[in-house]
């Protein structure tokens, strides 16, 4: 494929380069000393890695996609910061870690969750443009290759950056084309007139949600099995793991209950999350456990594409445009008498009620008035401080509609993780090619990875039987006796319930799949590396 040419630039700062573009407070937040966060994004290959094309695709496509890419992140006299632009040398931002050849798939799992456990770890040298490029050319259970894009918080969001990602990829059926942006929102949602009622609503849930927002901002949850409630927890080594659920599954979810899509996942991850918690330490279900929700604030239905972002009218602006809500987990008391639907009942009720309210916007004001009163630096320590007595967060992205391909390699799936954050626990979603893939950013030392994965795929499958099946009569939670306890061969349900067969069947032949990264590691050769043992070669 044939890409336009820019300059190559090296990485020193010539007299050339002396214009500084001013940093957005909200970037400033999070490049502190207090904060400073970055995004990891992962493109699993369908065939091995040529790496060949990968200076080229770097100097004509990512590059000249934002100018922040090739600038450093400098601070001024009185501490304010300014993008600063600077050559960039290709070779240092380029990473290929080196292994023995040959081995089991088994050993290579092992190596790139160490491998992506010291990326996560590592920061990203402030003296050179805050992003580099990771290329794992092993085969793994999910991949023949694998490619890592790490990319400092500053530098945008994840929409930015997933916008960033539709500039580097193209369609595997045809390339020739461009790519179709998904929809973000209905437009519907962005066009709709608020009657007399909805408005009042959303003013007494804007003072109930703002003054708990200002509460929890200084209330902290209890330590318990997903909150080590440690200081520099930030500092500490990661897992990251995915599961993987079917997005057609997800809608007959969200066709029986109501609600979006996002209620129904976030359900189905606080469910998980209280079978973890009981699992790990009996009674734990009921600690205090609040998760932040991020939200895009951008007034927008779809992505847009790089050019527009740049547009001084666009209501998409490149950068980071998002904010969080608190949302508590609910209580487990005893959740072998727990109906699961409540779950995603509840956290419907929540989002809903918080989205009607306009405590993000205010969240957002009064973040910029303490960076006007107390200065960016003392901003972001409330910041982090918010975060860290917050249980986990969570955030989603919608992924490409059709198949994509990254220089001609097709992509068999996508996740995305947020690391360097003060907090135990961080959970992502995105959506591609009929999958819904769920990353797990979880501290080493706290949680077991394996267990939290096997929870979640748990929560999955009960939350979808006890809606195919009690339509058919079935008390709910005697359909969480059957297969939670009993165990009941799901074929043997067929011949009870021939009207929900076809669903029963078409669960049970998906489960292997969204258990693809649970592994026995007692089964596994002697092949583990620790994050500090890889060996890795510049450039390509």
């Amino acid at each position: 494929m044939e890409y336009s040419k820019v300059p190559m630039r090296s990485s020193s700062m010539g007299e050339e380069d002396e214009h500084l573009e001013p940093s957005t407070p909200t970037g400033q937040y999070y490049s502190s000393s207090s904060l400073s966060m970055s995004i990891l994004a992962v493109l699993e290959l369908e065939i091995p890695i040529d790496d060949s094309q990968t200076m080229s695709l770097l100097e004509n496509v990512f590059l000249p996609i934002n100018p922040r890419f090739s600038s450093l992140l400098v601070t001024g006299e009185n501490g304010e910061k300014h993008w600063k632009k600077v050559t960039v040398n290709l070779d240092d931002h380029v990473k290929v870690p080196l292994f023995e050849e040959g081995l089991p798939v088994e050993c290579y799992d092992e190596y790139l969750q160490e491998y992506l456990s010291k990326i996560a770890m590592e920061r990203l040298p402030q003296s050179r443009p805050l992003w580099e490029i990771y290329i794992f050319k092993y085969p793994t259970s999910n991949a023949a290759g694998t490619v890592v894009f790490k990319l400092h918080h500053a530098l945008g969001d994840g929409y930015s950056l997933m916008g960033a990602l539709f500039s580097c990829l193209q369609r595997s059926d045809n390339p020739s084309l461009p790519l179709a942006f998904p929809k973000i929102r209905s437009d519907d949602y962005m066009n709709k007139k608020k009657s007399v009622f909805e408005t009042l609503s959303m003013f007494k849930n804007t003072i109930t949600d703002f003054t708990w927002s200002l509460w929890k901002g200084m209330l902290e949850d209890h330590a318990s099995p997903i909150r080590s409630a440690k200081e520099g927890v930030e500092f500490r080594p990661v897992s990251i793991s995915t599961v993987t659920f079917s997005l057609d599954q997800i809608k007959e979810i969200k066709a029986k209950l109501g609600g979006t899509l996002n209620d129904v996942i976030v359900g189905v991850i606080f469910y998980g999350i209280r079978l973890y918690m009981e699992t790990a330490s009996k009674g734990a279900g009921n600690a205090r456990s609040t998760a932040l929700v991020l939200l895009n604030t951008r007034e927008i239905t779809t992505y847009q594409s790089v050019e527009e972002m740049g547009k001084s009218e666009t209501k998409g602006p490149w950068g980071n445009n998002f904010g969080f809500i608190h949302v508590s987990i609910p209580n487990a008391t005893n959740l072998d008498n727990s109906d699961p639907l409540e779950f995603v009942f509840e956290a419907k009720e929540m989002i809903t009620k918080k989205k009607n309210s306009l405590v993000v916007y205010l969240t957002g004001k009064l973040i910029d008035l303490m960076s006007k009163l107390r200065g960016p630096e003392e901003t972001s320590k409330y910041i982090r401080d918010v975060i860290w007595k917050s249980s986990m967060a969570i955030s989603n992205l919608i992924g490409p509609v059709e198949k994509i391909s990254l220089a001609n390699h097709p992509v068999k799936s996508i996740y995305f993780m947020v690391v360097n954050v003060p907090q135990s626990l961080m959970v992502t979603m995105v959506s591609y090619m009929g999958k819904m893939k769920i990353a797990v950013g979880a501290e080493k030392e706290l949680i077991d990875h394996t267990l939290f994965n096997a929870c979640l795929d748990e929560a999955f499958e009960i939350i979808f039987k006890v809606v195919i099946l009690s339509s058919s009569g079935l008390d709910n939670l005697y359909i969480i006796y059957l297969f939670r306890f009993v165990n009941v061969n799901v074929f043997y349900l067929n011949n009870i319930f021939s009207s929900s067969a076809g669903n029963i069947l078409k669960m049970d032949n998906s489960i292997s799949e969204r258990s693809e990264t649970s592994i026995d590691l007692s089964s596994l050769p002697e092949c583990s590396k620790r994050g500090d043992e890889i060996p890795e070669k510049a450039g390509v």
